[in-house]
Parts: structure tokens; C-alpha cells; sequence
């Protein structure tokens, strides 16, 4: 609940032209997010690709420094330098995301080695969709984490699209990606990424292995992003999925399906709920709040944190 309503307020506040960079969001698949953050523990670590607010907050990622990123501001988690795409907290273990494509693959599976040879007992969580598994870092990745039986775990968020190009014109019919994994020695499984508490058992047994030094663990969870690839809005008339097929998938909201499951059995009522929504709703505020009122960088930031100090101009 409190992934989407911070997603929900981005998309709302987006037109008003103060977050000025792309931001793909996770609204409608929040579940393999919430799930892996209520598994890895604090002194695990995680890395993400493009669409990687969900798995920065569920890490347990500064909220306000988020949204100040996104900003542009001064206080954001990259001091504004990074946007949407790219989030850090190490303070929590979230050690960064970016809009390559597979590109924090080999970042985490190295960060998996650092931990193998520390030797205390934390794990690496990548969290990647779909259309990794059609790059090439991937497959060495993989390859080097089964051959040294590093702690790391790929959870793979498949929800059937890269942009606007389905699985089955990317990969051949009836190929499993959880197959694909174990067939580069990955232990594999695969479920319903709609599910919360199915999606929360996979990922804590393959975490469990990959902590009891069994080697890589690969979870593949099914699951479908509601708005545009990129942006706030819906695109359901652009030809590239159907309005039958989004509803089909929307009946399969993760949040609505544990909401009735909890209220069914008595966990939570009524109450409760508005309760949580109620702090949640102030929690985002307060958050937007200090981006909109956090300053922008100084212009000297611009030649900080760079690999050289030297400025190499393009032109004679």
C-alpha cells in the first residue's frame, strides 16, 4: 500500500513539470517488492534496473530522499544528480539502480562475492525484470555465481513486456525463464507475482538456501504493470496490449486480493485499514513536502563525483 500510494501521488503530481526526468513505475506488481523486502534482512544488500521504486522503499530506502531525487534536489539520494533511475541508500542496504538494462546484474553478483568471502552469512538480492534474461551480462553472471556458489538471489519480476514487445517475440514459444536460469545452474522456481504471501514463501525458502550456502537461487514471478512502460499514464490504445487483458490482470490486484484474504480471516478490519492508510497518506505528503521545498544543487556540483577532475571539452 504504501509503494502505490507514493507511485500513485508521482503520477498524479507528474504534469505539474517539477520532476523533470523519465520514471517508470510499479504500480499493479508491487507484490514480488513487498515480498523480498519483508525476507532480506538489513544487512542484506539489493540492487534494481529502471523501475526500481518499489524495491528502494521495500529495501527500506529513505522515502523523502527518494521523492528529493526525483526532484532534482540537493537532498535526494544521489543529490539530485541521478533521478528516477538512479536510487542509493547504503545505509539500508540498497546499493544503487540504473537505466541500463542488466547493467546492476554483474554489479550485484560481485557484490555476492565481496559477501561470500566476508563470510557472515548475507545475501545479494538482484531484482530484474523479464527482459534481462535477453542480455548477455546475464548469462556470465550467472555462470560466475553458480560456478563459486555465491549467496546471491535473482528475483525476476516478468510482466510479459520490454516496452512494448512481448515475451513472444523475444523469446521462443513456451520457453520458461525459470528453465533458462537453471539450465546456467541456478536453483530455479517460479509463481504468482500477484500473490503476496506465495510470492513471500518462494523468495524466503530461496533466500533461506542461498544463506545456507546452496548457491544461486532464481525466482520468477508473473505479475503486470498497469500504466505506460514509461511515464504516469495508462496506454492501453497505443496496440501493444489489449483493454481485455489489462482488466483481466487488474482483477489480480496483489493489495485488493490480501486486503479481502486478511479481512476474510480476521487478521485486520476495517479499521485497521483506514488507520494505515491515513499514515501512509501523511507520510507521502510529508515527503513531497520536503522535495518541493529542498533547494536545488549548487551549479559547482556538476564537477563532483566525477571519475577524472580534469574537464575535457569537445570542441578545439
Amino acid at each position: 500500500m504504501r509503494i502505490r500510494a507514493v507511485e500513485e501521488t508521482i503520477a498524479e503530481r507528474y504534469s505539474e513539470q517539477k520532476m523533470r526526468c523519465p520514471t517508470h513505475l510499479s504500480i499493479g506488481q508491487e507484490a514480488p517488492a513487498a515480498a523480498a523486502g519483508a525476507v532480506l534482512l538489513a544487512t542484506d544488500m539489493a540492487v534494481s534496473g529502471h523501475r526500481a521504486h518499489a524495491h528502494y522503499l521495500a529495501k527500506g530506502g529513505n522515502l523523502p530522499a527518494m521523492i528529493a531525487e526525483i526532484y532534482g534536489k540537493v537532498t535526494g539520494c544521489s543529490r539530485g544528480k541521478g533521478g528516477s533511475m538512479h536510487l542509493v541508500d547504503e545505509t539500508v542496504g540498497f546499493m544503487g539502480s540504473t537505466a541500463i538494462v542488466g547493467g546492476t546484474v554483474p554489479v550485484g553478483v560481485g557484490l555476492a562475492l565481496s559477501r561470500a568471502i566476508a563470510a557472515r552469512g548475507e545475501i545479494v538480492c538482484i531484482f530484474m525484470g523479464d527482459a534481462v534474461m535477453e542480455t548477455g551480462v546475464f548469462y556470465e553472471s550467472a555462470n560466475f555465481a553458480a560456478v563459486h556458489r555465491l549467496p546471491v538471489l535473482f528475483v525476476c519480476e516478468n510482466n510479459l513486456y520490454s516496452v512494448y514487445s512481448p515475451l513472444e517475440v523475444r523469446q521462443p514459444k513456451g520457453r520458461s525463464l525459470a528453465d533458462t536460469a537453471a539450465a546456467m545452474g541456478l536453483a530455479a522456481v517460479s509463481g504468482d507475482g500477484n500473490d503476496v504471501l506465495a510470492s513471500y514463501d518462494l523468495i524466503k525458502a530461496a533466500a533461506d538456501r542461498a544463506r545456507s550456502g546452496q548457491g544461486p537461487q532464481f525466482v520468477e514471478l508473473a505479475t503486470y504493470r498497469w500504466r505506460e512502460h514509461c511515464g504516469p499514464n495508462y496506454d492501453n490504445t497505443i496496440g501493444y496490449r489489449s483493454e481485455a487483458e489489462f482488466e483481466a490482470w487488474k482483477a489480480l490486484d496483489p493489495i485488493l486480493r490480501l486486503t479481502r484474504a486478511l479481512l476474510l480471516d480476521g487478521t485486520i478490519d476495517q479499521s485497521w485499514i483506514e488507520a494505515l492508510t491515513r499514515n501512509i497518506r501523511g507520510e507521502v505528503e510529508d515527503a513531497f513536502d520536503f522535495a518541493e521545498t529542498s533547494p536545488f544543487p549548487p551549479a559547482s556540483d556538476a564537477f563532483t563525483d566525477l571519475y577524472s577532475k580534469e574537464v575535457v571539452s569537445c570542441h578545439p
